[in-house]
């Protein structure tokens, strides 16, 4: 086994290392004061607590996309399917209108639920910690469900992909 415990380890073994963990990808949305709507891809996204029931997910320091969705005070993390690649790079791309021409319809709490995602939870933002050069948000979920049981999208060396069930 290796262990380094130093704290210059290189970033991009980090990634390859870390690389080698599949990840859910997800489609975060909300609507901003001025009736405006923000969206960025995450694949960081997890469960956290059942009571209170919460969420969290990491947005980069970095991100233009996050403070516009922090500042709405609350937000809608889509779970994408594995035939939903192409949404994902319309959100993960720059660009000012990611939702022109693209189906959603708004939660009760007024967040886009992008049409035909695999599962949506809607939640107000509960608290944002600062890590490294990422953030922790909690989200307290609201309203929550299952809105096309297929499989999901996932992140993994790279690349996108599904998941394919072991044989029972």
């Amino acid at each position: 086994m290796t262990l380094r415990l130093d704290p210059d380890i290189d970033s991009a073994v980090y990634r390859t290392v870390l690389g080698h963990y599949p990840t859910g990808v997800c489609v975060v949305t909300a609507t901003l004061a001025d009736g405006r709507r923000s969206g960025m891809v995450v694949g960081s996204f997890t469960s956290v607590s059942l009571s209170p029931p919460l969420v969290g997910f990491f947005p980069d320091r970095s991100s233009s996309s996050w403070p516009l969705i922090e500042s709405a005070g609350k937000f809608c993390v889509n779970i994408l399917a594995s035939d939903q690649q192409d949404l994902c790079r319309r959100f993960a791309a720059k660009g000012d209108d990611k939702f022109a021409d693209l189906p959603y319809r708004l939660s009760a709490n007024g967040s886009p639920v992008l049409e035909d995602v695999v599962a949506w939870i809607d939640c107000t933002l509960d608290t944002v910690h600062e890590a490294g050069d990422h953030y922790i948000v909690l989200g307290r979920v609201q309203e929550l469900d299952i809105a096309r049981p297929e499989q999901p999208l996932l992140f993994f060396k790279g690349g996108y992909g599904g998941f394919a069930p072991l044989a029972v």
